[in-house]
């Protein structure tokens, strides 16, 4: 099994959602998150003072997938969430050693 974590433009949410789901992803958890990357914030200005806002708002999509259903789920986050600007965020993936449905007991595969 995989954990996926996507952090991704907040604005790209709902399509990542609605392609994940097309696809047979139904359970996620979401959680608003704010960070930087490369681009470092972004400069504005504000009643003649320049300020930098230097950690941007993201919204951050955790997945835990078996090892056969990690590609279309890679191929459908990034497809998705794709703008092709800086800014578009990360995808991390670390191995899950176990998983437990707590309602039933079931373990592994089946707790996915």
């Amino acid at each position: 099994m995989k954990k996926v974590v996507a952090i991704i433009r907040q604005e790209k949410f709902e399509d990542v959602k609605r392609a994940l789901v097309a696809i047979g992803c139904d359970g996620m958890n979401v959680a608003e998150v704010k960070g930087r990357g490369r681009q470092f914030g972004v400069k504005e200005s504000y009643r003649g003072s320049n300020y930098c806002i230097d950690l941007i708002p993201k919204t951050r999509i955790e997945i835990v997938v078996n090892d056969e259903n990690l590609e279309p789920v890679l191929d459908c986050i990034i497809d998705s969430a794709k703008t092709g600007e800086i800014g578009d965020g990360k995808i991390f993936i670390s191995t899950v050693d176990e998983s437990i449905r707590i309602r039933t007991g079931e373990r592994g595969r089946e707790a996915v």
